[in-house]
């Protein structure tokens, strides 16, 4: 008797679970046990792209996406796994009440056409209807997930206008130049958010992981490699934690190129020719600079931990400072001009690999707190 009402009782409990299910829109992939139930993208309000164009790779849709884009202001676009054809870049409004929001399925690439020529990125948010207004709804807008395949030639995303815009896990491949931030609305200011973000790019002598001109953006999270340039910087106070360049390709490349004053946590410089170039007053914490190997840079190699165009003004505490052999000179701090009244503070290093003549960083060394600014 006892087992007879156990298993009437799991049977109705099954029955409420799939009614409940059917009546929230939501799937039986979505079934998963300790995943919550997802509504429908349609039962959600969003516009589902593949509603109007096609994702088979070979239909160019960038006509078509812009006119969906300006034809739903306010509203979000779902794109559905798929490979969406774009022979030129697609723009969102920057404006608050023409904004979009676009959000990609894990697996929804957007493709660059063979026969890409032009020099925008493929994403240009805020790339049309410009503004600068952060009190009107509609402001703070976004582009997450999916994938972006510049197929070895177009620039991936730009931020061209507006404030507060979001980036997150995105995937960039064989890219130019991955994420652009141009000059920013609020005198340059931009306040972006990027976080997960991961860049391959095309390996050309040219090519950057992520370009920022504007100030006041915050960056987390990403993985860059396959460039000549990891990070390059011309804007000023923009927070990077956990940024990690690797690899760098063609000559003289570099990890991070701060040509302003920005603040870096916890990132790391993987083998390239230079880790960090600072040319400001920027403060670093915990941030590594690494070579795994010196067999690829060979005996006539030069490996800079931190390059100063002028005077070495950054200030910098616990960084890593990772030579590997020999071969090739291993510097710590290369400064074009003497002076400056940078430092560094505890930095973790085998000063026997530390085989220049100058050594130069010793001057800026700082092993007390006390001693800062005297």
């Amino acid at each position: 008797m006892k087992k007879t009402l156990f298993s009437a009782l799991s049977l109705a409990c099954a029955a409420s679970c799939v009614l409940t299910s059917a009546a929230a829109g939501t799937s039986a992939a979505d079934g998963v046990p300790g995943r919550p139930p997802q509504e429908s993208p349609h039962r959600r309000g969003f516009v589902v792209v593949t509603d109007y164009v096609v994702a088979d790779g070979r239909t160019d849709v960038s006509d078509a996406l812009q006119k969906l884009i300006e034809a739903n202001p306010n509203r979000t676009l779902y794109f559905p796994d798929g490979t969406y054809l774009l022979a030129k870049p697609i723009a969102t409004p920057a404006a608050p009440r023409r904004s979009v929001d676009l959000q990609l399925s894990n697996y929804a690439v957007l493709k660059a056409a063979p026969g890409w020529s032009s020099t925008e990125a493929m994403v240009r948010l805020g790339g049309i209807h410009p503004a600068n207004d952060i009190r009107t709804p509609g402001s703070c807008y976004s582009f997450s997930g999916g994938i972006i395949d510049g197929s070895g030639v177009a620039k991936g995303i730009s931020i061209d206008s507006g404030r507060e815009t979001k980036v997150r896990c995105v995937s960039m491949k064989n890219v130019l130049v991955g994420l652009h931030i141009k000059h920013g609305a609020n005198s340059n200011s931009s306040d972006c958010d990027i976080a997960d973000v991961n860049i391959v790019g095309n390996n050309a002598p040219n090519s950057i992981g992520v370009f920022i001109e504007a100030h006041d953006n915050t960056l987390s999270n990403m993985r860059i490699c396959g460039v000549n340039i990891g990070v390059k910087l011309t804007g000023g106070g923009n927070l990077m934690q956990n940024i990690h360049p690797l690899s760098g390709q063609g000559p003289n490349n570099v990890g991070f190129m701060d040509l302003a004053s920005n603040i870096y946590r916890c990132c790391y410089s993987d083998h390239f020719d230079v880790g960090f170039i600072l040319a400001g007053r920027s403060v670093l914490d915990s941030c590594w600079a690494w070579w795994y190997s010196d067999a690829v840079h060979g005996k006539d190699a030069r490996r800079i931990a931190v390059k100063c165009p002028g005077a070495f003004t950054a200030h910098i505490t616990s960084m890593r400072i990772g030579f590997r052999g020999m071969k090739g000179t291993n510097v710590v701090l290369e400064a074009a001009r003497p002076g400056g009244d940078g430092f560094f503070m505890f930095p973790i290093l085998d000063e026997r690999l530390v085989n220049e003549t100058e050594k130069s960083y010793l001057r800026h060394l700082v092993r007390s707190r006390q001693l800062i600014g005297k």
